[in-house]
């Protein structure tokens, strides 16, 4: 490669760059989607459990919760563009090159794996709280008239 190609999108010669990368990009997608459940699906399926009480005891303990539920958009607004910029970096990385070594290439691949599983769980993460933010309050309102 010459130094006119290097640069921010030109692959490393290893590839434990990009590796490194599409791991982060899961675990910060994995908190994303998890801060969509604390705003929102957490609260909705204690009250709907009929545990309002302990709903009460957490929301004593941890005030934040309240202003994460009062701003729900700027949360999955937020959640959301972290969640397109980690499925960018996964199918930017999908063929990254991994090392020759056997071992190294297996645990490449292997992490690999990992990092699609958890972006992926981290994508219906962000739908359960989006279908509790967003549609459980809209399908009661609708059925209230």
């Amino acid at each position: 490669m010459t130094p006119s190609q290097a640069g921010p999108t030109a692959p490393s010669a290893d590839g434990r760059a990009e590796l490194r990368q599409s791991a982060w990009s899961a675990w910060v997608s994995l908190l994303a989607g998890s801060g969509t459940l604390v705003c929102c699906a957490l609260p909705a399926l204690l009250v709907t459990l009929g545990a309002g009480a302990a709903l009460s005891g957490l929301v004593t303990a941890v005030p934040q919760i309240v202003w994460l539920s009062e701003h729900k958009g700027v949360v999955f607004g937020g959640a959301a563009v972290l969640m397109l910029a980690a499925g960018v970096l996964q199918w930017r990385n999908r063929h990254a090159p991994c090392p020759l070594d056997p071992r190294l290439r297996a645990a490449c691949m292997r992490t690999r794996r990992w990092s699609l599983g958890v972006y992926l769980v981290s994508l219906g993460l962000l739908a359960v709280g989006a279908a509790f933010a967003f549609v459980m309050p809209a399908l009661m309102t609708g059925t209230s008239d």
